[in-house]
C-alpha cells in the first residue's frame, strides 16, 4: 500500500492552471486585498529573496515618517536596456494603485519562464517598480478613522488654517468604528430628505417640498474653538501638484507646497528617474473614474502632435483592455492643474507617461454610469445586492459638544473610490496588461543589415539598415526639442578601417542624405521614429571585419558584426 501510494504520488498531476496566473506561485499572494506598508515589504522582500536572478530590492530613502520608499528592479540580463517606471499610491487614499504596482511585480516574477510574453519582456526591458510613494499616508488611511477620500495629502504638519497651529482641527470619529461618515440633522426647515428606495441616501427637495434634514459635513467637532470644523487636518498639501514642469505655488494651485520637490518623497523619485535616462514609458496609477490621463494639465500648453498620436495609439488599445475606461488629456478632460508627475515625466524627462485612474462606475453594472465614483442610486444599489448592505454605516444618533443630538451615517472609508475584493483582482491584471502592452511597445533599435560593396581606389561602401520596428520612436519631441537625452548614435568600428564619409537617410536608395562630416564613425541622428527605418552609409578604407554598433539612451543597443 506504501508503494502504491507513493507511486500515486510521483503520478500526480500539476494543478489544473486558469489562464492568466499560476496555480501555484513559488510567493503566494492574495490579490483581494489591501497592504499596508509593512506588508507590502514583507510581499516585496519574499518576491526579491525568492527570484534573485530577476530582481534586486532597494530603497530609495525613507518618508517623512521614517518608513522605506521601497524600490524593486525586475530585469534579466542588465538593465542598460529601455527602461519602464511604474508607480502608485502618490494620493495615499487612493489604494488600489500600490496593489496594481505589486501584482505587476509579482506576475513579471511568477510568469518568467511560464509566459513566453513576460518571458520575452523581462528579457528585452528593465522595470522599475515604486508600490508606495506615500506610505506614511497610506498607512494613515487604511489604520486610522478617515473618509474614503482622505488623506490625499502626505503627513507633513501645515499651518490650513494661518491660525499659528498646525493640524489641530482634523475629523473626529464620534461613534468609533473606524470610519469618517456625515453628520445630519433633524431640521423642519432643512433641504434634505430620505431616497424613496434607499433610505440612506439623502436627496434634495424640491423648490415646493418641505425638508427633514440639514446636512453638517463630515464627522468633526470644533477642536480649536475657532467656530469652525474640520478646517485643519493632516497635512495639507497635494503630492501630485509638486513636481517641476509648470509647477505654480499655492495661491494659484491649491496643494502647492513650499517649491517644486519641496516633498523629500517626491524628490527621491525624480533623482532616481533623473539618473536613470533609459526610462522611456511611465505609469503612475491613482482613483477612480476609468480614466487613462495624458498630460498637460495646462490648458495654455501644446504637446508634439507625432508624440500625441502615439500617446493615442496606446490609449485606444488601453480603451480596449478596459471596459469603461476613457482617455483624456487632464487639462480638457479632467482639470486644470499645474506641477503634475505626468507632465514632468514627459517634458522634462521625455517619458511616455498615462496616469489611470482605477475603477469605473461602467463595473458597478456593466453599464454606462455617470460621475467619477458612479450614480448615487447604482452605488447604493450595489451596496444593497453585491456588498449586501456591508459598504454603508447606517444613520445612528450620537451626541455632539456642540451640535447636540444628530446622527451620523454613510459610505464607509472602504468602499465608494475603491473595488470590493471581489473585483480587485481583475482591476490589477487588466491595468497591468495595459502597462506592459505600453512597455512593448517602446523603442528598440536593431541593426537589420548591413552591406558592403568595394569601390575603385581600395575603398570599401558599408550600408546599414537600422529599424525600429515599436510603436514609440526612441526619443520624444520634447527630447529632442530640450536635449534631454544625447542623439542616437549608429558606429562603424573595425580594426584596419579608416572611415572617409558618414551619410545619414531616411530613404533606402540614399536620396537626399546628408553628411556628417565631424567624427564620420559615429553618425548621430535625432530620434528613429516609431515603426521606423534609418539607413546608414560610410566610405572607408579597409575591408573589414567590422561591427555596426547603435546606441540610443531610450532605445538599448544593438549591433550586427560583418
Amino acid at each position: 500500500m506504501i508503494a502504491l501510494a507513493f507511486a500515486l504520488l510521483l503520478r500526480q498531476e500539476k494543478p489544473y492552471e486558469p489562464m492568466g496566473a499560476p496555480a501555484d506561485p513559488k510567493v503566494p499572494a492574495r490579490w483581494n486585498k489591501y497592504r499596508d506598508h509593512a506588508e507590502a515589504t514583507e510581499l516585496l522582500r519574499s518576491l526579491a529573496k525568492t527570484f534573485p536572478s530577476l530582481c534586486r530590492l532597494e530603497s530609495l530613502g525613507t518618508s517623512y515618517g521614517g518608513r522605506e520608499m521601497w524600490l524593486l528592479v525586475i530585469s534579466k540580463g542588465g538593465e542598460d536596456k529601455p527602461a519602464f517606471w511604474i508607480d502608485g499610491g502618490i494620493h495615499a487614499n487612493e489604494i488600489q494603485g500600490p496593489e496594481v504596482v505589486l501584482y505587476t511585480a509579482w506576475y513579471l516574477l511568477e510568469m518568467y519562464g511560464r509566459s513566453a510574453t513576460i518571458t520575452r519582456l523581462v528579457e528585452g526591458r528593465t522595470f522599475y517598480l515604486l508600490p508606495i510613494l506615500s506610505p506614511d499616508s497610506r498607512d494613515e488611511h487604511l489604520r486610522k478613522p478617515n473618509t474614503t477620500h482622505s488623506p490625499r495629502s502626505g503627513l507633513r504638519p501645515v499651518d490650513d488654517d494661518r491660525d499659528g497651529l498646525v493640524d489641530e482641527d482634523g475629523p473626529d470619529d464620534l461613534d468609533g468604528d473606524g470610519h469618517i461618515t456625515h453628520m445630519r440633522v433633524r431640521d423642519p426647515n432643512g433641504r434634505w430628505k430620505p431616497h424613496p428606495e434607499f433610505p440612506q441616501m439623502l436627496v434634495g427637495c424640491k423648490p415646493d417640498e418641505k425638508g427633514e434634514y440639514s446636512l453638517l459635513g463630515d464627522e468633526g467637532i470644533d477642536n480649536d474653538g475657532d467656530g469652525r470644523v474640520n478646517e485643519d487636518g493632516p497635512g495639507f498639501y497635494d503630492p501630485n501638484r509638486d513636481w517641476a514642469w509648470g509647477w505654480q505655488p499655492r495661491h494659484l494651485q491649491w496643494g502647492a507646497h513650499r517649491y517644486p520637490f519641496s516633498i523629500a518623497e517626491n524628490r527621491m523619485v525624480a533623482d532616481f528617474i533623473a539618473a536613470h535616462p533609459n526610462i522611456a514609458g511611465a505609469q503612475s496609477y491613482h482613483n477612480a473614474g476609468g480614466m487613462i490621463l495624458r498630460g498637460p494639465g495646462d490648458r495654455s500648453e501644446s504637446w508634439d502632435a507625432g508624440d500625441l498620436a502615439v500617446y493615442a495609439e496606446l490609449a485606444r488599445q488601453g480603451e480596449k483592455m478596459l471596459p469603461g475606461y476613457r482617455y483624456l488629456d487632464v487639462a480638457n478632460g479632467l482639470y486644470q492643474a499645474y506641477g503634475l508627475e505626468i507632465d514632468w515625466l514627459y517634458a522634462m524627462r521625455g517619458i511616455f507617461a498615462f496616469t489611470n485612474e482605477l475603477f469605473t462606475p461602467f463595473n458597478l453594472f456593466r453599464k454606462e454610469g455617470g460621475g467619477w465614483f458612479g450614480q448615487g442610486e447604482d452605488l447604493h444599489a450595489f451596496n444593497k445586492h453585491l456588498l449586501l448592505g456591508d459598504g454603508i454605516v447606517p444613520w445612528h444618533p450620537v451626541e455632539h459638544p456642540q451640535y447636540g443630538r444628530i446622527e451620523v451615517g454613510g459610505f464607509k472609508k472602504s468602499w465608494m473610490r475603491q473595488p470590493p475584493s471581489f473585483l480587485l483582482e481583475e482591476e490589477c491584471h487588466r491595468n497591468m496588461a495595459f502597462t506592459l502592452y505600453h512597455a512593448d511597445q517602446m523603442a528598440q533599435v536593431r541593426v537589420d543589415s548591413i552591406d558592403v560593396r568595394a569601390l575603385e581606389g581600395g575603398l570599401t561602401e558599408v550600408t546599414a539598415t537600422i529599424v525600429n520596428p515599436k510603436l514609440m520612436p526612441t526619443r520624444t519631441q520634447s527630447d529632442v526639442h530640450r536635449k534631454i537625452t544625447a542623439p542616437d548614435r549608429v558606429a562603424l568600428e573595425g580594426k584596419d578601417l579608416r572611415v572617409m564619409a558618414g551619410l545619414v537617410s531616411w530613404s533606402r536608395y540614399f536620396e537626399n542624405a546628408t553628411e556628417q562630416k565631424r567624427r564620420p564613425q559615429e553618425l548621430k541622428i535625432d530620434r528613429i521614429p516609431g515603426m521606423g527605418t534609418v539607413y546608414v552609409r560610410w566610405i572607408v578604407q579597409g575591408a573589414g571585419p567590422l561591427t555596426v554598433r547603435v546606441r540610443s539612451a531610450k532605445g538599448g543597443v544593438h549591433e550586427m558584426r560583418k
